[in-house]
């Protein structure tokens, strides 16, 4: 059985006159399986963009293939089909909103899909519940913050009700509390509907979040695997101008200077939880 989304033997470069390109990918292969929350990791330049844009065809590639649910990105056929199944939110929300009021942002991509006025308005009540913005939906989109702005963004892609979304950095330009409500948000999709996530980030605690971890270099796949074993890779990331989440990064500092640490570590809580019961252990051990 093949993968909800498959990249094999991908080969793009950006063209920019009749003798110059940019190579971007390299025989670039990844498989991606229905209900996956994929993170993709890279500095500027490796490809992860180029990656978000191939999914849904907004690129094609120049040799190899890119199957969506079966259906190659080449043909042009099946252009319309792809992008229902595979929805794109990119790093500015200001450039996908296009109308004036939010709940008419939201119905604008299940218009253009030809969908029943009774369905649009059944869709649109539901994705702004999903991102929690109902209560704006009658709002000017320009008022919201950037955080709102986004939700909004991924409500509107929610109401075309795609298999799965890619998200190009959704958080690049956001604050720390829009960060996280969008992050609350893309999880929520991926839990609670089974919504298959491609979520390119910079940020080393959002993809921690994510079940698996793909990181790219020199458009071509370093890493790939599970964030806990992901992330004790430091000496790996950091040559490819990578960090770790902070916790992983003190943890493995505490761990190299003898302290007694078990497993990897990802988060703050985690880290915390390990430390209280190490000084426990200590004082109970200083008592007798």
């Amino acid at each position: 059985m093949s993968a909800f989304i498959e990249l094999k033997d991908v080969t793009f470069a950006y063209v920019l006159d009749e003798s110059h390109s940019v190579p971007v990918l390299r025989h670039f292969n990844l498989s991606v399986e229905k209900g996956d929350f994929v993170a993709v990791l890279g500095h500027n330049g490796c490809g992860k963009s180029t990656v978000a844009k191939l999914c849904n065809a907004i690129e094609v590639p120049q040799s190899g293939t890119v199957l969506v649910n079966g259906m190659d990105t080449k043909d042009e056929d099946k252009l319309l089909e792809i992008r229902r199944t595979v929805g794109m939110v990119f790093q500015n929300p200001d450039n996908q909103i296009v109308a004036t009021i939010v709940e008419d942002d939201v119905a604008f991509g299940p218009e253009n899909l030809g969908v029943e006025p009774q369905e649009i308005r059944r869709r649109v009540d539901q994705a702004l519940k999903d991102v929690g913005m109902y209560d704006l939906r009658f709002s000017e989109p320009h008022k919201l913050s950037g955080g709102q702005k986004q939700r909004v963004a991924i409500a509107g892609i929610i109401a075309m009700q795609p298999a799965c979304i890619v998200l190009d950095e959704p958080t690049a330009m956001l604050d720390p509390r829009g960060r996280k409500d969008v992050m609350k948000t893309v999880q929520m999709l991926n839990r609670d509907f089974g919504i298959t996530v491609i979520y390119i980030t910079h940020y080393m605690d959002e993809a921690a979040k994510a079940n698996r971890v793909v990181v790219m270099d020199k458009g071509a796949v370093l890493l790939d695997g599970a964030p806990r074993d992901v992330f004790q890779q430091d000496a790996v990331l950091k040559k490819a101008g990578l960090d770790v989440p902070q916790a992983t990064e003190l943890s493995l500092r505490l761990k190299r200077a003898g302290a007694p640490l078990s497993g990897s570590i990802l988060t703050i809580d985690e880290l915390s939880q390990q430390l209280e019961t190490i000084l426990s252990q200590q004082a109970g051990r200083a008592e007798t």
